[in-house]
């Protein structure tokens, strides 16, 4: 545990992830101010003192981890020309898998932090919204290279896609088989079909 009033370097990055760590290993019910910091080996007040609660905690958790998603898809419309269409939307798609439902669902559940991450998502934070945008931009940008056919509706496939990754994401998958194969021929059913 780090002495008291000695700054913690990347101590929100230590907190998030033990965050991550603890709903991982005990369930969402589990996460307490005092259980992050418990994890993070931390003084227990530190959470208190950098965010304006747990709610906020939380929100700023969901939020991070979506803008460092979000930051992947967007390099996706400069990839066009490179590498196999389906295996590029399913790096992106990996990617969003990735998120912890259960601290995606936190931020569902608490009322607080939901308002944060809506009120952040409309003001423009990176969001479903922005990996849409980007998955959009990308099919657009390979149907002008001749690499997906013209007939593919850009918009739909994109809304499609992350629709489903928002399902997958909201319910979970606890117990059940990795979705990856499966969205991975949903991206072949909505990309290559004729």
């Amino acid at each position: 545990m780090s002495p008291r009033g000695v700054a913690i370097p990347d101590l929100r990055e230590r907190l998030f992830d033990a965050a991550e760590r603890v709903v991982a290993r005990d369930g969402a019910a589990a996460l307490t101010s005092r259980a992050v910091t418990d994890e993070a080996g931390c003084a227990k007040g530190v959470l208190h003192t950098h965010f304006a609660g747990l709610d906020m905690f939380v929100a700023e958790l969901v939020l991070d981890r979506f803008a460092r998603t979000a930051a992947l898809a967007q390099a996706l419309p400069g990839q066009a020309g490179t590498g196999v269409v389906a295996e590029n939307l399913a790096t992106v798609a990996s990617a969003v898998l990735t998120l912890d439902p259960g601290v995606v669902g936190l931020a569902v559940t608490r009322p607080g932090a939901a308002q944060r991450v809506r009120e952040a998502w409309q003001a423009g934070a990176p969001g479903f919204g922005l990996i849409q945008e980007a998955i959009q931009g990308y099919l657009t940008a390979e149907q002008r290279l001749g690499r997906v056919r013209p007939g593919v509706d850009a918009d739909c496939v994109a809304l499609a896609l992350v629709g489903t990754l928002h399902h997958l994401l909201m319910t979970g998958w606890a117990g059940l088989p990795d979705p990856g194969a499966q969205v991975e021929r949903l991206i072949h059913a909505l990309v290559d079909a004729p």
